[in-house]
């Protein structure tokens, strides 16, 4: 049987989602625990986004596949009984075969927390702290540029394909908190991170949107490759399949 879930995770002391010899992994804390409901057997867990060291997840989306003795929900709950205090699943369901959460995400969001006040250790444990002013309207305008569907070498590893479509960037401010949601089809390697280090710049007054333009067409690193902390990155919410004509058949993960 082929199953899907969400999966949160706190990212903190991960070396990442995708497994890795002698590192702790999300991807490896799950596949051990379905190991352990399969007697031994090994469970390959596949997932839509495979986040870097640090960041975090509330609507990440994998998919395995297992015997099928458990129905889904005893399944969900003795795997949740399994899984470390870092790691849970929700919602899992049953999927057709041959089901890929890479596949069929349709866009990923992620959301960077800000924490642009006073140090403050708790808050600070998923978030920037930022100490000098933010100027969110700017940072709104520059995020604008990279909306649409562009080479982003300039924002991320290098890749034999560096065109993505960014459908969003959005710059909100709650009190002392700043958030700054980027949902695109595809990303690439730190490319969220680096897009958040060329908006707090902005936020800072230090670069504007003819720069940012500047930058996106060069295909150079941005500020030298500059990339903000992992702590404050979350995988807030895959969506899953493909607008039809006239109607919209998607399945959304929500944060």
């Amino acid at each position: 049987m082929r199953y899907r879930a969400r999966v949160e995770y706190d990212g903190t002391d991960f070396a990442g989602f995708q497994a890795q010899p002698g590192r702790r992994t999300v991807q490896g804390e799950l596949e051990a625990a379905l190991s352990r409901l399969s007697g031994g057997i090994r469970r390959r867990v596949d997932a839509a986004g495979r986040t870097d060291a640090g960041v975090h997840a509330s609507g990440q989306v994998i998919a395995f596949t297992d015997a099928g003795r458990l129905p889904a929900e005893e399944l969900e709950r003795a795997l949740n009984a399994l899984l470390p205090v870092d790691v849970a699943i929700r919602d899992l369901r049953r999927v057709s075969a041959g089901f890929h959460p890479r596949h069929a995400a349709r866009y990923r969001e992620y959301r960077y927390t800000v924490w642009n006040g006073p140090r403050s250790p708790l808050r600070e444990r998923m978030a920037l702290g930022v100490r000098v002013p933010l100027d969110t309207a700017a940072m709104e305008r520059v995020g604008s540029v990279l909306v649409g569907r562009h080479d982003f070498s300039a924002f991320g590893a290098a890749d034999r394909q560096p065109v993505r479509t960014v459908h969003w960037v959005r710059v909100r401010r709650a009190g002392s908190l700043v958030t700054i949601d980027v949902a695109a089809d595809a990303f690439l390697r730190g490319m969220v991170r680096r897009i958040v280090a060329v908006l707090i710049e902005a936020g800072r007054g230090k670069i504007d949107e003819q720069q940012v333009a500047a930058i996106l067409a060069s295909r150079r690193p941005a500020l030298h490759g500059a990339v903000a902390p992992a702590r404050g990155l979350c995988l807030r919410r895959v969506v899953l399949g493909r607008r039809g004509p006239g109607r919209d058949d998607r399945t959304e993960t929500r944060p």
